[in-house]
């Protein structure tokens, strides 16, 4: 899912391709898009990006006399931005603004999964906080003078998924983020967090002890910052994942999150949280943690040979669990009036109720054609 970083460089990405481009007409909305549509059209204007945490905004801004139109987006689970031929748009774009170029190109707002959402105006969501990655002295603020917030009674993992306080963290940044920080995932929040305000406000310290505390015990909301910086620093496109290059590139990168050898809990939100060692005093009841293992090809030579199973060697171990005894009533029903067939009927029920075997239809067919061949009856064998 994208957060703080993928959206930052979305927002870069948007500025360097479309900084020298001119768009004009309306803007195109898919059926299924998920948002309004936008009523805006231009002969000329220009597009910019913005990004704050995890919401883009978009400025549609005319080179005439207009009012400009924004956009704010969330990408939810798979949305990007791209400039393509207006011609070949790819799939699940769901928001198109045309260049005056000839032949036309289209910056599209693509969504496979469609849970990314966009809204009209320019205003932030009012209930996120400061942006983590642009805004970190008002972010580190807002978290350390409001720890009486019962937010902060939840294990540390789950707080840093509320966006009003730590706006722009997500699955993986805070998998990665807990880990820098030695921090079990389900320690409590608050715990966490005064110690650190604690450690912020000892006057006693000297500035060599602080800089010793920060080396053994990294600063939590530090990493807040940092983690996000070093993937924008990376100064790939790793916000799509359909380029190998990139994508392979963000998963060398990660040192937690989908690693084999770490483990894995479901917090309350049934998220996912991946860490190392043990979960913490607040982990959830009754789960037990799954260690991920890394995917091996097996070595043809070192495969196992199949064994091979004859009738009569299971017959010779016992054969395999017995088959359920049908019910009584089932026979009954299905049992013929007719007073010539009630003998097989009664046949019929005697051989279900009999102990069978491991392949129980084999010696049953097999006993029927011996029957019928010495009475001469020439009836077919049963199936």
């Amino acid at each position: 899912m994208p957060e703080c970083p993928e959206l930052h460089l979305a927002g870069r990405y948007i500025n360097e391709a479309c900084g020298g481009l001119v768009f004009e007409g309306g803007v195109q909305r898919s059926a299924v898009g998920r948002g309004p549509e936008v009523p805006f059209s231009s002969e000329a204007y220009r597009v910019t990006a913005a990004s704050r945490g995890k919401e883009l905004r978009l400025t549609l801004a005319p080179l005439g006399p207009g009012p400009s139109q924004a956009l704010v987006f969330r990408f939810g689970m798979s949305g990007s931005f791209r400039l393509c031929e207006a011609a070949s748009p790819p799939r699940h774009a769901h928001l198109r603004f045309f260049t005056r170029e000839s032949p036309p190109r289209a910056l599209c707002f693509v969504d496979p999964r469609r849970f990314g959402t966009w809204r009209l105006g320019e205003d932030w969501q009012p209930d996120r906080g400061p942006c983590v990655l642009l805004e970190y002295p008002a972010f580190r603020e807002n978290v350390l003078t409001n720890l009486e917030d019962k937010a902060f009674d939840k294990p540390i993992c789950e707080a840093l998924l509320n966006q009003k306080y730590f706006n722009g963290i997500g699955n993986y940044l805070r998998a990665e983020i807990l880990y820098r920080a030695k921090i079990p995932p389900f320690e409590k929040a608050r715990t966490v967090l005064e110690a650190l305000k604690h450690q912020e406000q000892n006057s006693s310290l000297t500035l060599s002890k602080k800089l010793k505390l920060k080396r053994d015990n990294p600063d939590l909301l530090e990493l807040c910052h940092k983690v996000p910086m070093e993937v924008v620093a990376a100064d790939k496109n790793l916000f799509d994942p359909s380029d190998s290059d990139n994508y392979a590139a963000f998963k060398n990168w990660l040192q937690c999150y989908l690693v084999p050898g770490m483990s894995s809990l479901r917090d309350r939100n049934n998220r996912t949280i991946w860490f190392q060692g043990e979960p913490g005093p607040m982990a959830p009841k009754g789960q037990k943690p799954h260690k991920k293992h890394a995917h091996l090809k097996a070595d043809p030579e070192e495969a196992p040979t199949p064994t091979v199973t004859t009738r009569a060697s299971k017959r010779r171990s016992g054969g395999a669990e017995k088959p359920p005894k049908p019910a009584v009533k089932e026979e009954e029903e299905k049992a013929v009036p007719d007073g010539s067939r009630k003998g097989r009927a009664r046949g019929k029920k005697k051989v279900a109720a009999a102990p069978t075997l491991s392949e129980p239809d084999a010696p049953v067919r097999a006993k029927r054609n011996r029957t019928s061949t010495r009475r001469g009856r020439g009836a077919a064998p049963a199936v």
